[in-house]
Formats: C-alpha cells, sequence, structure tokens
C-alpha cells in the first residue's frame, strides 16, 4: 500500500514538473511582468505567474512528509559527515542565502528569488527523500509528455508561427496598420510589437529582426533555455525511443527513434544556441566511450561526430562569428561586473536575484542592460557573497560527484542518460542562468535528488 501511495505521487509530481516546462519557463525576476490568463484560453496558450507553481509545490512537500518518513532513513548515530552531506548541502546555502538577502539593495527582488530558492531545494529534497523511492519511468511521464509538447511547439514557431509573425507585421505596417482592429492595435502597441517614432506607428524593428532570424524558445522564455530543456531531457528521451521500445514492432520503434532524432536535434539547431550545441556534441562524445566498440572503431565514430557537428556549427553560425560573435562579448561585460560586484561585497553580495542593481552602474556604456550574470555559479558570488558562491559550487560538486559515482558506468541506458543531461544542464550553468528559471531548476534538482538517493536495484524499473 506504502508503494502504491508513492508511485502515484511520483507520477502526480511528473505531471506537476512536465507543467512547469509548459508554463513557468520565465526568470523569476520577471514575474511581475506575467499576468494571470483571463480566460481558458489564455490559460492554455500563455506562462503563469510562478506563484501558482508555488502553492501546487507547496501541497505536493506537505503530501510528500508522510511518504519520506516511510520511505528513507536518517544516517544513525554512527553516521559521517559524508552520510548527511547529499542534502545538507543544499540546505546550507540556502540557509546563507536567506542571510544574504537581509542585506539586499532590492528587497523585493530579492524575497521572489529567494522563494524560488526554497522551491528548488524542495524539490531536490522531495526527490532525495520520495521520488528516489518509486520508478524513475513514473515520473518521467509526465516530464517527456511536456518535452513532446516543448518540441512540437518549436516545430511550429520554426516553420509557421515566426514567418506568419513578421509577414502580419510588415504588412500592417504597410496598410497603415488598417488590417487589423482597434483592439489588437492597442494591445500590440501595449507590448511593444509596435512603437511610435517621428509620429508614425512602425513595427519593432527588434521584434522584426528576431522573428527574421527565427531562434525558436518553444515554451521558454527564450532560444537558450529552450537548449537547455533540450541537454537536460533529450538524453533520457533518446534512451526510452532506443532501449525502452524493444517489444515493439520494428516500424513502430524506428518511427519513435526517428521522430525522438529528428525533432530534438531539430531544435536544438533551430534555437541557435552555440553553448547548447558544442555541449551536446561533448555528451556525445562522451556517450561514443561507453560503447563495446574497439579503441579504433571509437575514435572513428568520434572523428565523424565531431567534423559533422562542428560543420554543423560552422555553418549556423558563419554570419554570427562574421559580425563579431557579439554576445560573447556581453558576457564578458556582465562577467567583469559580477566579479567587480563580488568583490566590493564579499560578505553578503548585494541580494540574491539583484545583479541588474550593480550592473545598471558597472556595466560599459555601449553594453546592452541584463538582469542576470548568464552565469550560475558567478551570480551566487555576486548575490551572496563568498560564502554563498562556495556553498552553490559545493553542493553542485558534491552532486556530480554522487552522480558520477553512481551513474557514471551503469549498465541502465536510462539512468546513465539522467546523468548526463544533468551534467550537460550543469555546464550551461557557465553562461546562461537556467537557475533562476523555475521550469528548469524544479526540473533538474527533483532529478538530481532522485538520482542520488535511488538504490542501483532500482536501475532495470
Amino acid at each position: 500500500m506504502r508503494l502504491e501511495a508513492r508511485e502515484v505521487f511520483t507520477l502526480v509530481f511528473g505531471l506537476f514538473l512536465g507543467l512547469a516546462l509548459l508554463k513557468f519557463g520565465n526568470p523569476v525576476i520577471l514575474d511581475h511582468q506575467v499576468t494571470a490568463p483571463a480566460d481558458l484560453g489564455e490559460a492554455l496558450t500563455s506562462s503563469w505567474p510562478v506563484k501558482w507553481g508555488n502553492i501546487l509545490l507547496l501541497l505536493l512537500a506537505l503530501a510528500a512528509v508522510p511518504l519520506a518518513k516511510r520511505g528513507r532513513e536518517l544516517p544513525g548515530k554512527s553516521a559521517k559527515l559524508w552520510d548527511f552531506a547529499p542534502w545538507l548541502a543544499p540546505l546550507l546555502w540556502l540557509g546563507w542565502q536567506y542571510g544574504a538577502g537581509s542585506h539586499s539593495v532590492d528587497a523585493t527582488l530579492t524575497q521572489v528569488t529567494l522563494t524560488h530558492f526554497t522551491a528548488c531545494v524542495t524539490c531536490f529534497l522531495i526527490g532525495y527523500f520520495v521520488l528516489s523511492r518509486a520508478s524513475t519511468r513514473l515520473l518521467l511521464i509526465g516530464v517527456l509528455a511536456a518535452l513532446t509538447l516543448c518540441l512540437v511547439r518549436g516545430v511550429n514557431q520554426h516553420n509557421v508561427e515566426f514567418k506568419r509573425d513578421r509577414q502580419a507585421l510588415v504588412e500592417g505596417q504597410s496598410a497603415g496598420w488598417t488590417n487589423f482592429p482597434p483592439e489588437a492595435l492597442a494591445e500590440m502597441k501595449q507590448s511593444g510589437l509596435i512603437l511610435h517614432t517621428n509620429g508614425v506607428d512602425i513595427a519593432n524593428p527588434v521584434i522584426l529582426l528576431k522573428l527574421e532570424r527565427g531562434r525558436i524558445n518553444g515554451t521558454l522564455v527564450y532560444p537558450n533555455a529552450f537548449a537547455g530543456v533540450l541537454l537536460l531531457l533529450l538524453p533520457a528521451a533518446l534512451a526510452l525511443a532506443m532501449f525502452g521500445t524493444a517489444e515493439m514492432k520494428p516500424s513502430i520503434r524506428g518511427l519513435l527513434i526517428t521522430l525522438t532524432v529528428l525533432l530534438g536535434f531539430g531544435c536544438l539547431y533551430w534555437t541557435g544556441s552555440k553553448s547548447g550545441w558544442l555541449i551536446a556534441l561533448g555528451l556525445g562524445a562522451g556517450c561514443l566511450f561507453r560503447l563495446n566498440w574497439s579503441r579504433r572503431w571509437k575514435i572513428i565514430a568520434l572523428s565523424v561526430l565531431l567534423v559533422l557537428g562542428l560543420t554543423a556549427f560552422a555553418v549556423k553560425f558563419r554570419s554570427y562569428f562574421a559580425s563579431g560573435a557579439t554576445s560573447v562579448g556581453a558576457r564578458f561585460d556582465y562577467w567583469r561586473a559580477a566579479t567587480k560586484t563580488a568583490a566590493d561585497n564579499p560578505w553578503f553580495g548585494t541580494g540574491p536575484g539583484t545583479f541588474q542593481r550593480p550592473y545598471a552602474r558597472l556595466k560599459s556604456p555601449d553594453a546592452e542592460m541584463a538582469r542576470l550574470v548568464h552565469n550560475d555559479y558567478l551570480e551566487q558570488f555576486s548575490d551572496s557573497g563568498l560564502v554563498g558562491g562556495l556553498a552553490y559550487l559545493s553542493w553542485i560538486a558534491l552532486t556530480i560527484t554522487l552522480l558520477a559515482r553512481k551513474w557514471a558506468t551503469a549498465k541502465d541506458p536510462l539512468m546513465f542518460a539522467l546523468f548526463l543531461g544533468l551534467l550537460g544542464w550543469f555546464a550551461q550553468g557557465f553562461v546562461e542562468f537556467g537557475l533562476y528559471i523555475p521550469a528548469l531548476a524544479w526540473t533538474a534538482f527533483a532529478i538530481a535528488g532522485t538520482l542520488i538517493a535511488a538504490p542501483r536495484a532500482d536501475i532495470t524499473r
């Protein structure tokens, strides 16, 4: 009976994480810009305020308490500190975040960030104490269903949505916006799609350029965040497609594998994420060395992978590098400002989630404004000081170490794929801000906690 209750909870929690992937894909510091849906249509198509997700998570956490008590025993009196470390490390990091928050330069930003960090640690602890005792595949039902919807949305953006929207804006501007009803026109002006300049309403050139470039974002805030979802979950989707369909008809199995590969890597390519593509190549290279092939064939396969992957990278981003790789330069400016902020505020930083405040003062004159560092690890030092940065680095390093010891050589392809996805997501954290996006962070930490505590006997389930 207990096992059944835990499995039901695992299934429901997986559905919750799937919902997060679809509805909570914006950075928490921008949650004030997300309005609650006015009707069912908006609820289905638009993002939701993150406080809705926090409420759902709180209810799930309360339901998890009795399951955790019956599920996993805490280390006994003879236990060493190492036995407590997996779940003590995130609690210590979170505790310091609250201490740093008391010295924040912007209490509003810090409050929403601390709530989010608490949710991240809650997801990790639920994974560690509850989800790890049930079948991992139950957790993935909702998560991978949401990934499928993200992929479908991404394909639609590439093939239909972006082209249609750009054409509508261009035609509207040519017609003096007479082809839009007054209500729609007012909404477009309010949302920034239409700008009023020199007495004339024009289509926002930034939006037009974005639609022309066609970088897809699925249900996430922007393309690199979508790439983070793919790095995290695509390995598991591929593992299930290749190794979890053995009993299906060869034609159906082949179709599922083909669709997973084409949709997954096609969407990763269309995100235009340079770091995402390079990290995916690195993960692919790591997979090759697990194959039971001779050293010669492994080297040949690795060479082919690198040639094809780097060629696709060069073709996709040739114009970007020809124009001077502006986003790389921008990131260096963010990192410079974050480093100076950390040096000027070594104890408590400026407060969790507040990087934009010192950056507005420290940024280069020609640099665009940024709200996050685009480096999760460096932002911890900037926002919460030396102790906060080291605490987060220690937690992630410990997590990777424990996962590698258990699953880097696991024969079960699904568990290895989940480990690989987490490794890719943690690597992307050096150049992105996935920690501050609930859809990514909640899912990643729930999986991490699950894998750390899952017994090796569970790998076949």
